[in-house]
């Protein structure tokens, strides 16, 4: 599948989803605290897992993430969130040739 050739407007769809990756998962954080609070017990195994992942796109240290999945406490990760928002966590810098090659693999 990476041998695929993507025509001039996917490379430009695949290239602003990432570009605007970050911002969509900061988003999509938020949304989180909110579902974990009214999610079934199932669901919130599944919605932990979720957060854990973005969370560690985003760039939260390991430690902090496993502390917020392991207490399981969304008003924790709304905090992680706040920090994320504020700027006080920030993703670390992708090398560039990772950064460049992204866009075309999709």
């Amino acid at each position: 599948m990476a041998d695929r050739e993507y025509s001039s407007y996917q490379q430009k769809v695949i290239k602003r989803f990432y570009n605007n990756r970050d911002q969509m998962d900061e988003q999509r954080l938020g949304e989180l605290v909110a579902d974990l609070y009214l999610a079934s017990d199932k669901k919130k195994l599944k919605l932990w897992e979720s957060a854990r992942e973005i969370m560690l796109r985003l760039g939260v240290p390991e430690s902090r993430v496993e502390h917020v999945v392991q207490k399981a406490d969304p008003a924790i990760l709304a905090e992680v969130v706040k920090d994320v928002q504020r700027g006080v966590i920030k993703k670390p810098a992708k090398p560039a040739a990772e950064a460049s090659a992204k866009p075309s693999e999709g």
